[in-house]
């Protein structure tokens, strides 16, 4: 493959780094003494519970919502994992199908709010990019390993 600058190893590396950017920016900007005290699911539970889907409703009701502290850690800890995973370029494969799953979920929860929407359709569609082009083989802590080759 022929670019310019940077080869397309490279360039897909440029694109994982930049998508663990966004998903530090996404730990960064949560206001933690909310989100841990639970105001984030509380935030999310009233978008669940007018949701057009009974899947989504009942899915939330059943699973998160009677745990809202420790699902605000799984998700705030799951972002600066990804981030970080995939800005060292560490378990990099785990870290794209897991940040996949995660902007899936965000689009179906706020499937009313378009706003959202280009941005985890965005994500979603960069960790797929940087899955099927391998993009841990240039910069990262799995190549220096050996990992996943």
């Amino acid at each position: 493959m022929q670019t310019i600058w940077l080869s397309g190893a490279e360039w897909f590396a440029v694109l994982r780094i930049g998508l663990g950017l966004w998903w530090l920016e996404s730990w960064r900007h949560k206001d933690k003494k909310t989100w841990f005290t639970g105001g984030g699911i509380t935030w999310a539970a009233g978008i669940a519970d007018k949701h057009r889907w009974s899947a989504v409703r009942t899915g939330f009701d059943r699973w998160v919502k009677p745990r809202p502290r420790p699902m605000a850690y799984l998700v705030a800890y799951a972002e600066l994992a990804l981030g970080l995973g995939l800005v060292v370029g560490f378990l990099t494969p785990i870290a794209l199908v897991c940040g996949a799953v995660l902007n899936l979920i965000y689009l179906v929860l706020m499937i009313h709010d378009w706003a959202e929407q280009g941005q985890n359709l965005m994500m979603a569609l960069v960790s797929l990019t940087g899955l099927l082009a391998m993009s841990w083989q240039c910069w990262s802590l799995d190549g220096a390993l050996g990992l996943f080759r």
